[in-house]
């Protein structure tokens, strides 16, 4: 190798050392790991290892921000804020709490079974109510209904709980049915619910010291006693009555929380026959004669009922048909289909009036106000029919008489005697002059049909007033005087006239002044 180049001499030695450290890997890999470490040191350009040193630095930021973004993560979560991507659960505090409220209020440790301070003094329960709505009155069954938030307000020191807010607790109906509630019930009710949409409306408001406010939302039907002597012009009183069903009032005594305060009503209330007028509370004691004494809470309500529905469905139409009545006594008493019908019509209208108003109202066994004037505007109607009837009657009764004294005179004309020497009024008579019953029984002809008559009809009504005429004077004054308006038919109904619409305005001034 003498004579050869000192690069190339270095060269092979580089490639001698390669192939013993080739032959030492096989031989010790251990050792190799140093080895091979340490010829890619020696034959590393240094453009390669500046770009070793790079990626180096590189790892080492990813390691730092991965720690970074570790810490983020344990940090507390904040707000989800709407649109941004929910990369975590929010954590749930009611899984770490360890105190449950069962244990808080300590229910397994107690009988709730049992009253407060049971074998003690009567427990002072609170009562205030907030009328929501009055949904309806119903005369037929006594009866309303009403929608009312019920508050209970008392002490239960078994429920009293360590709290360093002194702040309170609000449950649901759920843990109603796990404690002592007062059982007060509606006295007289017919039907009454809790209402559970969307949930039971039950509120429990439990207070460090162990007070208690339970709240409900009931809707109850209860019985009314009304009297209905003044209707449609009456005023009704209707009462709700709350009660303790078991508890006496040795072991519970109810009142008004608040006094008068106690019931609020909602200024919308508003019902379409009646104005509610005001609204009581009141207390007393009830007995039974089985169990004792117990405290009971009245709310009273009076309620005036409006008039003028009933102005226009019962009052108008009634005097309209009495005032309809009185036509026919303008109609001609021989136009017996017109005054007949006319007042069969009337008195079927008031008979329909009466049966629509009887139909709504209960079955009582004394006389409504509106009966009394119904009734009176139906003997209005019926004497009406009466009167024609009666004038017809009459008017038939005379005309009977006038045509047998007709039939009388017919067979004593054939030897009618001379009229001379005859006073000055009988000849008048016979010369065509009528007597006053004569002039009114031809009051509905006309003078053309008077003048149509024929010669014998005429002469023959000529000596039947003569014939009348030479009756003993004093039979003729009783006739006259004693049944004068019975035989003149005309004056039946001229005095109708008047006695029928002033009997019923002196009718209508008493009935209003007595019941208004």
């Amino acid at each position: 190798m003498e004579g050869s180049n000192p690069q190339q001499i270095g060269e092979i030695e580089s490639e001698r050392r390669w192939y013993r450290a080739q032959s030492v890997l096989h031989a010790n890999p251990r050792r190799h790991s140093l080895t091979r470490c340490g010829t890619f040191k020696l034959s590393m350009p240094c453009y390669a290892r500046f770009l070793f040193l790079l990626l180096c630095l590189v790892l080492l930021g990813e390691c730092r921000k991965h720690k970074s973004r570790k810490k983020r993560w344990s940090a507390p979560a904040e707000a989800h804020k709407p649109g941004s991507p929910l990369s975590k659960k929010v954590a749930d505090g009611t899984k770490t709490r360890k105190v449950k409220t069962s244990h808080l209020l300590r229910i397994d440790e107690h009988d709730f079974t049992m009253r407060p301070a049971f074998a003690g003094p009567a427990v002072p329960v609170g009562v205030d109510v907030q009328v929501e709505s009055l949904d309806s009155i119903s005369e037929v069954d006594m009866d309303f209904t009403m929608t009312l938030y019920l508050r209970h307000y008392w002490k239960d020191e078994r429920l009293a709980f360590p709290s360093t807010t002194n702040k309170s607790m609000t449950f649901d109906g759920r843990l109603v049915k796990k404690i002592w509630v007062p059982d007060v019930f509606f006295v007289h009710s017919k039907r009454s619910f809790i209402h559970d949409t969307t949930t039971d409306n039950i509120m429990l408001r439990v207070f460090p010291d162990g007070h208690v406010l339970y709240s409900l939302r009931v809707t109850v039907t209860a019985a009314c006693n009304m009297d209905f002597s003044r209707f449609p012009l009456d005023s009704q009183t209707c009462t709700l009555e709350l009660e303790s069903y078991a508890y006496t009032d040795e072991d519970l005594m109810l009142y008004w929380k608040s006094g008068d305060e106690s019931l609020s009503t909602d200024d919308r209330i508003s019902l379409s026959q009646f104005l509610i007028q005001k609204f009581h509370t009141t207390s007393r004691l009830a007995f039974y004669s089985s169990t004792g004494w117990y405290n009971r809470l009245y709310i009273n309500f009076t309620l005036r009922r409006h008039i003028f529905f009933f102005l226009l469905q019962t009052y108008f139409p009634a005097t309209l048909m009495v005032m309809l009545s009185w036509v026919s006594f303008w109609i001609d008493r021989r136009a017996v289909p017109a005054r007949v019908s006319l007042g069969i019509t009337t008195v079927l209208t008031m008979s329909t009036i009466i049966t629509g108003v009887n139909a709504s109202m209960p079955r009582v066994s004394y006389i409504k106000a509106v009966d009394i004037y119904l009734w009176v505007s139906f003997v209005f109607v019926f004497l009406s029919v009466l009167e024609y009837a009666a004038v017809n009657y009459l008017t038939t009764v005379r005309d009977g008489k006038d045509r047998k004294l007709r039939e009388k005179v017919r067979e004593q004309s054939q030897n009618l005697p001379c009229t001379c020497g005859m006073s000055h009024a009988r000849t008048m008579m016979l010369d065509g002059t009528y007597s006053e019953a004569d002039a009114n029984s031809l009051a509905g002809y006309t003078r053309a049909s008077m003048a149509a008559e024929d010669a014998s009809e005429k002469q023959e009504r000529m000596v039947v007033h003569l014939s009348l005429d030479n009756e003993p004077t004093g039979n003729k004054k009783k006739g006259i005087r004693g049944f004068r308006i019975i035989q003149n038919t005309h004056a039946i109904d001229t005095y109708s006239r008047m006695i029928f619409p002033g009997a019923y305005i002196l009718f209508n001034l008493i009935y209003w002044c007595v019941y208004c």
